[in-house]
This record gives structure tokens, C-alpha cells and sequence, in this order.
């Protein structure tokens, strides 16, 4: 079984991800900030792009160290569609209302997680 600090599960949840962006766009569209500039899909497409990147480099011994430090920063650097998504759900049904804001809380585990892979790369 492998261990929650495993790079390679990382890489997974990344790649996993990434290929979510690209296959079913339209729901990460939503998560994109409006204060953003350019079309929400272009932001879609670029963060499951760098996603793909973040999860080559994390699964790569050479790379892993920096693309977990990057990773890390990713997770921090998506909150706000996290908090966006949250907001946009306050008129939803209470279940949707309860996943968004459950979300909210989890990016720390995922950042520690991938300071956890950058130190022992």
C-alpha cells in the first residue's frame, strides 16, 4: 500500500487532475475568479496543463524536489477558486453548500503533503 507521502501518489492526484481539466473543462470554468484576466477556459486549460507538468516533475527523482516546492505553491496559488466555488454555493442545495466549504480546509493537508515530498526528494 502506499504511503500518504508517496511522489508518486502526488503525481497521480496531479495527472489525475489534469486530465479532469481537459475532459470535462466546464465545471473548473466556473471555479475561475472573474477578477482574472482573459476567458476562464484559457485559465482551465492552463492550470491542467501545469498540472501535467507539476505531476512529471514530481514523479521524476531529479525534479521532484523543485516540482514538489511548486506543487505546494500550486495548491496555494488555487484557493481562491476554491473560495470562489464556495461562495457561488450559498444558494445551492445543503449538500453542494457542504462539499464546497469541506473543500476549503483541505488545501493545507495537500500542501504539507507536497513540502513532505519536496524534503524527502
Amino acid at each position: 500500500m502506499p504511503r500518504v507521502s508517496s511522489p508518486h501518489l502526488l503525481a497521480g492526484l496531479l495527472a489525475t487532475m489534469a486530465v479532469a481539466h481537459a475532459a470535462v473543462p466546464g465545471k473548473f470554468d466556473a471555479t475561475i475568479p472573474r477578477s482574472l484576466p482573459g476567458s476562464p477556459r484559457a485559465w482551465t486549460y492552463g492550470s491542467g496543463v501545469a498540472e501535467l507538468a507539476l505531476a512529471a516533475g514530481v514523479a521524476h527523482p531529479r525534479t521532484r524536489r523543485v516540482a514538489a516546492l511548486a506543487t505546494a505553491a500550486f495548491f496555494v496559488g488555487v484557493f481562491p477558486a476554491n473560495v470562489k466555488m464556495a461562495a457561488d454555493a450559498r444558494r445551492a442545495s445543503p449538500a453542494v453548500r457542504a462539499v464546497t466549504l469541506g473543500r476549503l480546509p483541505l488545501q493545507v493537508p495537500l500542501v504539507l503533503w507536497a513540502r513532505k515530498v519536496s524534503r524527502g526528494a
